[in-house]
């Protein structure tokens, strides 16, 4: 299907660009969330007319874009939730979620807003993309921890506060197992050496014997 842009979407194009997508994302996204219009011959004619009425109002959305952008940079938005010892999170925090911390951060922003791939799962200090413009993305950084206390030294440290008592716990254990093993193996290298002896000590009066015979 092929479609008019009515702003700049990333990797399809410009504001009035003619491109051709899939129907359902037209239908799905582009279409109702009014970024695209069909390419018919009447709409065409219609852009043009009003273009420069729209690119005059994109640029202006841009301006405004980018002077709350100068305001939130460096934004940091603390997301509190139950997690076990290792980190991992008794649920996630999705993008409707960052969008509420950023909006109560006193930036009004909505979930479609928030670029977020997968929902984040473990404790830790992520940084998620904001569009407040088609043309303006600013970072924001989003900290998952337990506790108001915990994001705070998370901050601080730039680390997660995790229990690393299960990864060290092998590497004391390895020595461990590696000395018994040295233990038995000299034992036995011993019980070798003591048969070998008496073996050695049981030919010998059969050789004096067999001179004796002579």
């Amino acid at each position: 299907m092929e479609v008019i842009l009515l702003e700049r979407v990333e990797k399809l194009g410009q504001m009035g660009d003619v491109v051709s997508v899939k129907p359902g994302f037209a239908r799905n996204y582009l279409l109702p969330q009014k970024k695209a219009l069909r390419a018919t011959e009447a709409n065409k004619t219609a852009f043009d007319a009003q273009k420069a009425q729209l690119e005059a109002e994109n640029l202006k959305r841009k301006s405004e874009a980018e002077a709350v952008a100068g305001k939130m940079d460096g934004l940091k938005v603390a997301m509190i939730r139950q997690a076990g010892e290792s980190g991992q999170l008794y649920g996630s925090v999705n993008a409707r979620d960052i969008a509420a911390g950023v909006t109560d951060g006193g930036f009004t922003v909505s979930r479609s807003q928030v670029s977020l791939d997968a929902p984040i799962k473990t404790l830790g200090l992520f940084t998620v993309k904001v569009a407040l413009h088609p043309e303006v993305v600013v970072d924001v950084t989003v900290n998952v921890a337990r506790s108001e206390e915990e994001a705070k030294i998370q901050a601080e440290t730039g680390q997660a506060l995790v229990n690393t008592l299960e990864e060290e716990e092998p590497q004391e254990v390895l020595p461990a197992a590696e000395e018994i093993f040295e233990e038995e193996a000299l034992a036995e290298q011993a019980a070798d050496e003591e048969a070998e002896e008496e073996a050695a000590e049981e030919e010998v009066p059969a050789e004096e014997e067999t001179k004796d015979a002579e």
